[in-house]
């Protein structure tokens, strides 16, 4: 058995090229080829784990550099560098494969709202469609604006009321001290200090709402520009 300080390092990038080795000949055949759906998964499939299995040798051989003479250490350092470039090389393979499949089922998969068929070589989805789609928007748009507006309005009157509640406990603390003549400045620092917070608070709910309105109010503007668009390319055509 070799006991020098290299040979687990040896033996971990031994691992790692054969590893490196069998992803490259799966991406360059199966998961490669186009024409097989379920074999190019099963092989993109193994590709990762395989390339799981040579993240973790590269990981190996980080934690064996450091038992390396100073004086041969360089050297493996460098290797580590090559086999850390070969990983990332075959990861991003791996993912815009990944990627040429999902397009490619996305593309191949029937009955996907406004693909053109036979019957309809303009698509399923007409003009007469996207109007009525705009106008369901516009019209739920409209509901969330007063929606918004009907929230805008209570907040408001809860805010005044919580407001002229706490003007009242004010005004019962002062004369309580008038009456009583006991310094209560302590109470009314309270009462003073609750008072701007419910007012910050308040003032915060209402800039919300007002907020949400003037979102709600920009999508229908756009949707009224998008039946707009949609009108006028109709009337052109």
């Amino acid at each position: 058995m070799d006991n020098s300080p290299t040979a687990l390092f040896d033996s971990y990038e031994s691992d790692f090229k054969q590893i490196i080795h069998s992803i490259r000949d799966k991406l360059e055949g199966d998961a490669k080829d186009v024409g097989q759906g379920e074999q190019r998964k099963a092989a993109l499939r193994r590709v990762e784990m395989e390339l799981d299995e040579a993240d973790e040798m590269v990981s190996q051989m980080e934690i064996e550099i450091q038992g390396i003479p100073q004086s041969l250490r360089p050297s493996y350092q460098s290797r580590i560098k090559a086999s850390k470039a070969d990983l990332t090389r075959y990861k991003k393979l791996s993912k815009d494969l990944h990627a040429q499949l999902s397009r490619a089922e996305l593309l191949a998969r029937p009955g996907l709202p406004g693909t053109p068929t036979s019957d309809e070589p303009y698509g399923a989805t007409s003009d007469r469609t996207r109007l009525l789609a705009g106008t369901e928007l516009l019209e739920d748009g409209s509901r969330r604006l007063l929606e918004s507006q009907r929230i805008a309005l209570e907040t408001e009157e809860q805010g005044a009321d919580i407001l002229r509640s706490l003007r009242g406990q004010r005004e019962q603390i002062q004369n309580a001290r008038a009456i009583r003549c006991i310094p209560l400045s302590s109470s009314l620092q309270r009462a003073d200090t609750s008072i701007d917070r419910a007012s910050g608070t308040l003032k915060k709910m209402i800039r919300r709402m007002y907020q949400q309105r003037v979102v709600t109010a920009a999508i229908i503007v756009v949707i009224v520009l998008l039946i707009l668009v949609i009108l006028f390319s109709k009337l052109v055509c």
